[in-house]
């Protein structure tokens, strides 16, 4: 019967002994290095499996460098966009036995660089997602991260894909489809000030906003979850706008139940847009119009790229841009005449 080591566990001198080897030789073999003879190599497994041997993973990492860990971060983990982007990284990464450690910064950006630094020295990797950090404070953390991959952020640190979101074309899209339907008074429920998301929005507004003088486009303060659009209904009745762009689903269902709560229609009375198509936004009374982003994909691409990274594979194109793809559904419809009076 085979010694147990002193903490009662199977350890590497017990399949050492049974297999007639040294302790160097069972470790090569249980980190799947080929160069063993097969007929030792052999004889240690069957001997590891004869003892129930289990190798500690945390050893086992140290002594090749790597954890088949990769880590996350992101802003907020309740947004249903992030969940989406983690589903796809997860599963992608789980197709080559890796796992995904995840960090959620609240929309804290000073945590990001902290939880960053920490998932990074607990991982063989890491995906920024969407950090909220300033581009200063990016570009000097970035270095220390490799192997590195942005989500809808870019850097100039060498070798750092980034997977970006065409939101400034994607918002005037959803703009042009609301002057289409008459709409000449718009308003804008803005993201958090840190959203680099947030700023290619305001920027592809003011695009539109020099290509449409007659439109009227009202910035309004908002946020990215369900209550910033809740609370935002006085703000958008008060502005007078018809057709209303919110910085996301989650903000446009918010507005949306506010609206109904004061005995206004969607669209009949305004029209309510939102972006990125999470899943519960076809399902919204009335269903939801938004500017439809592959978000899965996004995940799984991160992956890929950072799999290439970890491997030192070649990556001569790497990142991706992605262009949003407007799905009109029954939010929006014609522009009544403005309004000029605030309900209450």
């Amino acid at each position: 019967m085979a010694r147990k080591s002193a903490s009662g566990r199977i350890g590497i001198a017990d399949v050492a002994v049974k297999a007639g080897v040294s302790h160097a030789t069972v470790s090569r073999v249980m980190n799947g290095n080929f160069t063993v003879d097969p007929d030792i190599a052999a004889r240690v497994r069957a001997a590891a499996a004869e003892l129930k041997y289990q190798p500690n993973p945390v050893g086992r990492s140290l002594a090749l460098g790597k954890t088949d860990t990769i880590g996350i971060v992101v802003p907020d983990l309740a947004n249903p966009t992030f969940q989406a982007i983690l589903r796809g990284l997860s599963r992608a990464a789980a197709q080559d036995d890796y796992r995904v450690l995840i960090a959620d910064s609240f929309e804290v950006s000073s945590e990001e660089s902290i939880l960053a630094g920490e998932a990074r020295r607990r991982c063989d990797g890491l995906v920024l997602c969407a950090p909220r950090m300033t581009d200063a404070e990016l570009e000097e953390i970035a270095p220390s991260l490799h192997p590195l991959v942005l989500i809808n952020r870019t850097t100039t640190a060498p070798g750092v894909p980034s997977l970006v979101v065409d939101y400034g074309q994607g918002v005037q899209d959803i703009a042009e489809h609301l002057v289409e339907l008459g709409h000449t008074r718009l308003a804008f429920l803005a993201g958090p000030p840190r959203s680099a998301s947030n700023e290619m929005r305001l920027k592809g507004l003011e695009t539109f906003k020099a290509a449409h003088p007659e439109v009227d486009v009202t910035m309004l303060e908002g946020g990215s979850d369900f209550d910033t659009g809740h609370g935002a209904v006085d703000a958008v009745l008060a502005s007078g706008a018809t057709g209303i762009l919110a910085f996301n689903d989650l903000v446009a269902m918010g507005l949306m139940s506010g609206l109904h709560e004061r005995g206004l229609d969607v669209p009949g009375d305004i029209s309510v847009t939102g972006f990125d198509d999470i899943p519960f936004a076809r399902y919204t009374t009335p269903a939801l119009t938004t500017g439809a982003v592959p978000i899965t994909e996004l995940g799984e691409q991160a992956w890929h790229q950072l799999r290439a990274l970890i491997r030192k594979e070649g990556n001569d194109t790497p990142g991706g841009r992605y262009q949003p793809r407007l799905e009109v559904r029954a939010s929006t419809g014609p522009a009544k005449a403005p309004r000029s009076t605030v309900h209450g």
